[in-house]
């Protein structure tokens, strides 16, 4: 899923959570209801400013707009994991490869 998708999800999310319509929403915030859909779809690229009426309609941060909002890199993962790994001490590397063992 592409970052535009992500951000798109989670104020779709955010969006249902407060159990607007996106009519609804797109009302209060002063746009059209078709671009808020295209927000919500990852087909547009809303500005700063849409974004922070949005944070601002739901009564979110706009940090809240991106909160846990992680593009997908297998690379990075397994790096991250590697990592993590190498840099636990002896006896949590014996665990991990247990439990990583049980996982697969």
């Amino acid at each position: 899923m592409e970052t535009r998708q992500l951000i798109g999800a989670r104020i779709r999310e955010l969006r249902k959570n407060r159990h607007f319509t996106q009519e609804q929403l797109a009302e209060k915030m002063g746009i059209n209801p078709k671009y808020l859909s295209g927000i919500e779809r990852g087909k547009e690229n809303p500005t700063l400013d849409t974004f922070i009426k949005v944070a601002e309609t739901l009564e979110v941060s706009i940090g809240e707009l991106f909160y846990q909002l992680e593009v997908e890199n297998p690379k990075k993962r397994l790096q991250a994991i590697l990592t993590l790994i190498e840099q636990a001490p002896t006896e949590q590397q014996r665990l991990a490869v247990k439990v990583l063992s049980a996982l697969f």
